[in-house]
């Protein structure tokens, strides 16, 4: 099974290249967050024709996560909210408070979650927090704790479980571009860290670093200043999988060629697993993006 997660900033703008993606790495379960879609608006018959079903989650106009299933899969125990009941309308029109004071997370759409072909995937976008110390930020770190809680009141550690997302926290310095540039701010800070560990310590493996143990490779980067072809990213995307997967997982990678060229890319890159054994062959275009990179650095 090919497990992905894919913040693809806007499924409305970025559904060519989803299509296009798909086809080029053919997951069995693909992962979605930032949709920006309420769940009328989602591409349902597109997925449908592509070979996939949706289970989408969202709000209108911001947030929205989704999960795209190979047809046959067979879909169970769909969760949305934590559980929590329905979400706010953020679409067109509609009255949305957008203060710092008024921020709660737990009124957006940012989880949902199904047994797909016998293991309980869940697709998350984490809060950005924006600033440290902000409302924002306060936000974000409640959002991770009621995450975990999640967790501990109604999963169990030792079922198959893949978490995939935006989770917004680059777990350690190898995984942003320049740890001093970035120190002290958001998705690096202390308190941030620590409730990504929390979540591992409940009983998650990060499925990326079974596979790669590499500093420089990263998920985002700001479309701003080129920092993508300069490699000024950060791993900020990430599947996190309980002892059982972790135990399946044969491969792993970050496609950085989906975040090159036409259609218009989003500004993360796809994530993917494969469990049990490698899934159809990518060139995820690395060694080369490196070459380059050295290249101009030493002409610099």
């Amino acid at each position: 099974m090919r497990i992905a997660t894919w913040n693809v900033n806007s499924l409305k703008a970025r559904l060519e290249k989803v299509e296009w993606w798909l086809e080029r790495a053919a997951p069995d379960v693909l992962l979605m967050q930032e949709t920006k879609l309420a769940d009328a608006d989602a591409p349902v018959m597109a997925f449908s024709m592509a070979g996939y079903d949706l289970v989408h989650h969202g709000e209108g106009r911001w947030n929205g996560v989704a999960i795209a299933v190979r047809s046959g899969l067979p879909i169970e125990g769909i969760v949305t909210n934590f559980g929590e009941g329905p979400v706010r309308d953020s679409s067109s029109g509609a009255a949305v408070e957008t203060d710092e004071e008024d921020f709660d997370p737990l009124d957006e759409a940012r989880m949902v979650s199904a047994v797909c072909g016998g293991v309980r995937v869940v697709s998350v976008y984490a809060p950005n927090g924006r600033q440290v110390g902000s409302a924002f930020y306060a936000g974000k770190l409640a959002w991770f704790e009621r995450l975990r809680r999640w967790l501990v009141e109604t999963r169990d550690a030792v079922e198959p479980l893949a978490i995939g997302g935006d989770f917004n926290v680059a777990p350690a310095d190898a995984d942003v571009w320049n740890a001093a540039a970035v120190h002290g701010g958001t998705h690096v800070s202390e308190p941030e860290r620590y409730a990504f560990e929390r979540l591992l310590g409940w009983g998650l493996v990060d499925a990326y670093r079974l596979q790669h143990d590499e500093p420089g490779r990263f998920t985002w980067w700001d479309y701003r200043a080129g920092n993508f072809h300069k490699n000024f990213g950060m791993r900020i995307d990430h599947l996190l999988v309980t002892a059982p997967l972790a135990q399946r997982v044969a491969w792993a990678e970050i496609d950085r060629e989906a975040r090159k060229g036409a259609p218009v890319p989003s500004d993360h890159a796809p994530l993917l697993i494969d469990l049990d054994e490698p899934g159809k062959p990518i060139d995820a275009g690395w060694a080369g993006a490196e070459e380059r990179i050295a290249a101009r650095t030493r002409k610099g």
